[in-house]
């Protein structure tokens, strides 16, 4: 299936990657490219589905003014409203993947009127300071010690060939987003070698742009009342980087969620139960809840 590609650029300047793919009637938008696009090119099936890097990110231009990145989600989610104006989209799915989970969510808060279907897949939690308990996170050995590995690799610096310490970091973390490490291979991000992608760039813009714009957020009731479209969130049980008790919190404060279950599973479900994964997201785009998807009534389980 051919795919086109280009550039889109935003109101402040900044140039963003995009790719465009099938020619189906209906449109869903997926922010990070980069990450995206291999696992989920399936949807442009019978829909027109739109990529794109997010400023900063992938193949997107490389910003150097910080005034352009302070904004943090909240740029993000202008920048979903660029490319969906440019694309001429109305009304838009849209489907966002960890941290881009909470930003689809706010894009929905902003614009509902543009909205009609909503994905979350490992969402960031809504309410960052939140602690749930141990059996609604992923902690364990292997985050721990993961963690210990890379603090070691960030302390030896990249020394000799910054790509090849890229490589190093990311053949780590991927051990991070699958609760099996026998699946970690089947995790084919290929992103090592594109600058914006280097672990010192990704980071140093989470924690300066991104974290802090999260952590001040301060959702109301009112705020995520204004949501007028269905939502499905997908989760696993396992999630290291973002716990499940968060999606559980999304789809019980959401107007109309579900949520979706992926038993075992970590930060990428879709690797480790792709069937249950992709089925349920195309169901749900087509316009109905896929099986499973339940109605949440507590944060914590059986209370």
């Amino acid at each position: 299936m051919a795919t086109s590609e280009g550039y889109v650029t935003t109101e402040d300047g900044v140039r963003l990657f995009f790719q465009k793919m099938g020619s189906g009637p209906r449109t869903v938008v997926i922010p990070n490219a980069a990450y995206m696009f291999e696992d989920f090119k399936y949807l442009a099936d019978d829909r027109t589905v739109i990529f794109y890097d997010l400023r900063n990110r992938g193949r997107s231009e490389s910003v150097t003014d910080a005034s352009k990145l302070k904004g943090g989600v909240l740029l993000d989610v202008e920048d979903l409203e660029t490319i969906r104006r440019h694309f001429g989209i109305h009304p838009v799915d849209v489907i966002g993947h960890s941290y881009l989970g909470m930003v689809v969510a706010l894009y929905a808060m902003k614009y509902p009127a543009h909205v009609n279907r909503v994905v979350q897949i490992g969402p960031v939690q809504p309410f960052l300071g939140k602690q749930y308990p141990t059996h609604l996170t992923g902690a364990d050995p292997t985050m721990a010690e993961v963690s210990g590995k890379l603090a070691q690799l960030q302390k030896e610096g990249p020394a000799g060939d910054p790509k090849e310490f890229g490589r190093k970091i990311w053949s780590l973390m991927r051990l991070l987003y699958v609760t099996d490490p026998a699946d970690a291979d089947k995790i084919t991000w290929a992103v090592a070698d594109l600058p914006n992608e280097s672990f010192l760039n990704v980071m140093k813009h989470y924690s300066e742009n991104l974290l802090p714009s999260m952590q001040s957020l301060n959702l109301t009731a009112e705020d995520i009342a204004k949501v007028q479209s269905p939502v499905l969130t997908i989760h696993g049980t396992r999630d290291r980087q973002a716990p499940y008790g968060g999606g559980r919190e999304w789809a019980l404060t959401l107007p109309d969620a579900r949520l979706v279950t992926v038993e075992n599973a970590a930060h990428l479900p879709w690797i480790e139960s792709p069937e249950k994964v992709f089925g349920s997201i195309k169901t749900f785009l087509d316009g109905a809840w896929p099986d499973g998807a339940q109605q949440v009534t507590s944060v914590d389980l059986g209370s």
